[in-house]
């Protein structure tokens, strides 16, 4: 139960957060750059597959280690590793692979993929413990 409860809490926060900035950050961001690239409206079907299976990762290799340990620490820093290696390879394969592709768009990407997968790691540990 403890770990249906992880997934679900650190998935909605995740969800929700990310929702916040890709629409008031990364959608001008990335418009002012790739324009009509863009798919609009966005496929919610592969969004949805690649959110599911991040966060059931996130979850089965950080969050749920840190809190069977109790080290909520642990899941910031794991989280943050994480976040920063899973969209540093979609950014950096991107800029290196497509001639649109800005410095902007990567650093921002990478900064805020490391700051959101490591707070909702820790967040995730923290109410699930409070609440289990």
């Amino acid at each position: 139960m403890q770990t249906i409860v992880l997934y679900l809490v650190t998935a909605v926060m995740f969800l929700g957060i990310d929702a916040v900035m890709l629409n008031r950050v990364m959608k001008p961001l990335f418009e002012s750059h790739l324009g009509d690239w863009l798919q609009m409206p966005i496929r919610i079907a592969p969004a949805a597959v690649f959110y599911l299976f991040y966060v059931a990762g996130l979850v089965w290799l950080i969050s749920l280690p840190a809190l069977k340990s109790d080290t909520p620490v642990q899941a910031l820093i794991g989280g943050a590793v994480v976040g920063a290696m899973a969209y540093g390879t979609y950014e950096f394969t991107n800029y290196a692979t497509l001639k649109l592709w800005a410095p902007q768009m990567v650093a921002t990407d990478v900064i805020w993929g490391t700051v959101l997968t490591g707070f909702t790691a820790w967040a995730g540990v923290m109410i699930t413990r409070a609440v289990t």
